[in-house]
């Protein structure tokens, strides 16, 4: 994260707010580029697996003994350490959010309004 949890806590409100938006923006945007780094993994491990001469023990040793495979499942452990610290941010931001919002009016619920807006005499 860019910023201590001190300098959040001293934002203003809208600007904590696009902080946390843009957070989730590249959080998103890692998730997504992490997902499509997997599948491709996935889709190289069955053409090897398919294109292998040889028994299906044979095959699935191929595809574990491959190096390209194995820098390629590296690079995405790499990315999903990379997306779970852009996760934190997210979620410490979306703390300071809640706390900053338990100083303002608690929700009421439907139920409870129309309770509180009925005069006692009734």
């Amino acid at each position: 994260m860019t910023m201590s949890v001190e300098q959040l806590w001293s934002l203003p409100e809208t600007a904590l707010v696009g902080a946390y938006a843009e957070a989730r923006r590249r959080y998103a945007e890692k998730k997504f580029e992490r997902d499509t780094q997997r599948a491709r993994l996935e889709w190289m491990r069955a053409k090897l697996f398919v294109n292998t001469p040889g028994n299906v023990t044979e095959r699935k040793m191929a595809v574990d003994v491959s190096e390209e495979l194995a820098r390629k499942g590296q690079e995405v452990r790499e990315m999903t350490r990379d997306l779970d610290m852009l996760k934190v941010d997210v979620d410490v931001i979306d703390t300071m959010i809640r706390l900053r919002g338990s100083q303002g009016v608690p929700p009421v619920h439907a139920e409870e309004a129309e309770k509180l807006a009925e005069p006692e005499g009734e």
